[in-house]
Order: C-alpha cells, then structure tokens, then sequence
C-alpha cells in the first residue's frame, strides 16, 4: 500500500478556516450567502476526532426508505462511525414518512434526519456543526457497502489525509477529434471518485462550500444549472489543493442497486424494490455528455485542469495466485 505524509498545508488550513471563513460565504440557489460558513457556528477543527467519521447519505426518493433505513442502520451499528447524518432533500416528502429513520439503529450511532435547506445538490457538501470527526464518508441511499470494506476504505484514508478515497471510479480524457474534455471510462486508470461512494476530509467540505470567490460560486451554479456533478466538483477542489488523484478501493461487497443494469426485483431481502432506475441520473442517455460538458464549464470556470490520473487500486491483501490440487480439486495453494 502506498504511504505518504499529510502535507503541511492541509494542518495549516485549520487555522486558515476561521480567519477566512468570515469573509468567504456559499451563495445558494437562491442567491443567500450561508450561515454554515460562519466560524463561530462550527466545531473547533483541533477537537474533531480522528479515529471516526461521520456518514453523510443523501436521501431523496420515498420509495427508498426501506433500503435508505437498512442502510442507516449498517452504517450507526459500525464502531469506526460516530455518526449518520440522513440530508433530506425531497420537500414534498411528510416529515411523518421519515420517522421510519429515526428510529433506526437502536444503540449504534445516533441518526439524525437533516431536511436540507436548498434542493441544490451542491448542500450534500456543506459544512456542519453535527460533524466532530476528520473525515466524512458521502455516499447515495442506494449504495450497499460491506463493512470490512468500509474499514479498509476509512484506514487508507487514515494514511492518505488529502485524497479522496472511495469504491466508483471514472475518468476524464480529451476527445482530440473535438479538441475539448470528455467523461468516460478507462480499464487501466481513473481520476474521478464518484459520491456514490467516497470519504474525504472534512475541510474539503470548507473548501467547497465556502472558499474560491467568484469563481467557485459559478462553478457551484453550474451544478444548480445541470442538477449534476456536484462529485465532479468535488475532485476538481481536492486536485486542486494536493495536486493528487483520489484512490480506488477494491470491496468484497459493494452493491449499486442504483444502476439501471440490475435485474427487476433486486432489492433489500429479496423484495422488489420500486423507484430505483426511474430515480437514478446514470439512466439518462446522455449523462455522460452532459458529465462532460460539467468538466469542460469547471476548466473554464475555474481557469485550471486539476483532475490528475491514479492507477490501480487498493486491496485488503495479496494472497496465493498459484492453484494446487487438494482432495481432488484444484484450489489456492494457500487455502486451508
């Protein structure tokens, strides 16, 4: 496993927040500047613990919350999770239909239900006074993570403060034909980390929401304009910071019952899960055109390409690839 040194840098932000953050503000859609910028109205960065990170899944679609609620409940029943924050961002949805969430997890880490206060996707970064960890785990209400692979995701972050970390991967590239930047898929490298799935320092979510001037408050509209890339966004803020890609991890079982690709009827115990493909952006034809369309309005935007490849990626361990014959059948040498 690679290893290297927090940087300087991400230290010195700490102190950097609370000078800048009275100046710096996030503009919504309805153009407010953002009180869960100001300073003095969120956790003092030194006491935010380390050993722990806070869950934030974003919840929209009321035919979801019986997975969104079995969900809820693997995450607070981790020891390593200090807490799950559900950011509701569907306003017709009764607050009476989402009590099924708070009484969720019974003894694990407490659960709280947050209506988010703008249907701009670009709330889910917000900083927030109920994160007192260092690190934040983002990810979609349709996203099933095993926990051994949630634990080995939230170590490499331990040894990788300043990258984003997480289990879905895309890439950028340059179509030479119209001399302009594209979304895509590559087998061999990747330089985006999707929120279906990913954990990130949480001052990230400063330099998201507050930081940048001008520039980041149109970047962040286009997001509002597009309803999409907000992750985009994301690794555009991080790459721009460390000058580093984010970093793959390989799960055991990690399940996307988002994707359009799965089979009717897949859902939690077996029983049909309904809203799930209607729901999902991936649906759209032409999501990865409009995907790159995201990247080439941040280029411009923001004056700058940051998005840096990474290759290959992170697993639990490297065992016998050699298969031998055991009682009749050809097995790893090593298993027992």
């Amino acid at each position: 496993m690679i290893r290297r040194t927090v940087p300087a840098a991400t230290t010195a932000f700490w102190f950097l927040v609370a000078v800048a953050a009275a100046r710096l503000s996030y503009t919504s859609d309805s153009g407010d500047d953002h009180l869960l910028c100001a300073p003095n109205d969120l956790p003092d960065p030194q006491t935010l613990r380390s050993d722990q990170l806070t869950v934030l899944i974003n919840g929209y679609s009321e035919a979801r919350l019986p997975l969104l609620r079995s969900i809820v409940e693997t995450y607070s029943s981790l020891p390593f999770v200090a807490a799950v924050l559900v950011l509701w961002g569907n306003p017709s949805v009764p607050s009476r239909s989402l009590e099924v969430l708070h009484s969720a997890g019974a003894g694990g880490a407490p659960i709280s239900v947050l209506r988010q206060p703008t249907s701009s996707l670009n709330a889910r970064f917000l900083p927030r006074p109920e994160i007192r960890t260092r690190a934040v785990a983002v990810c979609d209400d349709d996203v099933e993570i095993d926990q051994a692979s949630l634990r080995l995701a939230f170590h490499v972050w331990g040894t990788h403060h300043d990258r984003i970390v997480g289990f879905f991967a895309r890439s950028h590239d340059l179509d030479l034909s119209q001399r302009s930047w594209m979304y895509t898929v590559h087998p061999d490298r990747y330089s985006i980390m999707l929120t279906k799935f990913m954990i990130l320092g949480t001052e990230y979510l400063y330099r998201y929401s507050c930081g940048g001037g001008k520039r980041m408050r149109a970047a962040r509209a286009v997001v509002d304009s597009e309803r999409n890339c907000e992750d985009i966004l994301m690794n555009f803020v991080v790459a721009m910071e460390t000058g580093s890609g984010p970093l793959l991890v390989g799960g055991r079982r990690v399940r996307d019952l988002g994707d359009v690709r799965n089979e009717e009827g897949t859902g939690v115990k077996n029983k049909p899960l309904t809203g799930i493909g209607a729901v999902g952006l991936s649906a759209k034809g032409d999501h990865r055109k409009r995907r790159g369309d995201c990247i080439r309005e941040f280029h411009r935007t923001l004056g700058v390409m940051p998005l840096r490849y990474s290759y290959g990626k992170v697993v639990k361990g490297v065992g016998e690839q050699a298969l031998c014959k055991k009682a009749g059948k050809l097995v790893l040498c090593d298993a027992q």
